[in-house]
């Protein structure tokens, strides 16, 4: 699935929930898809992961950034990433 599908659907579903909600099977689900959209970024841009988390979806070959404040982000990626950010903490997402 393309990132901007993926997006989309993380748009589409975060309209159909309240952002006050408990979790739900949905807002589980969605919290997933926000936390792979945001991380996908940071791999692209060659971080390198350290939860199991994200070496287990992500792995770390050719990674090059411990620190995630090191890794060269465009302004529009900076965006993406707070506005994934922003939902995560809407929907009540693990940290």
């Amino acid at each position: 699935m393309s990132k901007p599908v993926l997006l989309a659907t993380a748009t589409a579903i975060g309209l159909a929930l309240p952002l006050l909600c408990a979790p739900t099977p949905a807002a589980a689900q969605s919290c997933e898809a926000l936390w792979y959209q945001r991380n996908e970024i940071y791999k692209a841009q060659g971080y390198c992961f350290r939860t199991q988390r994200g070496i287990r979806a992500f792995g770390n070959a050719g990674c090059q950034y411990d620190d995630v404040n090191e890794v060269p982000l465009s302004a529009r990626q900076r965006e993406q990433i707070a506005w994934l950010q922003r939902e995560e903490r809407a929907y009540g997402c693990p940290r």
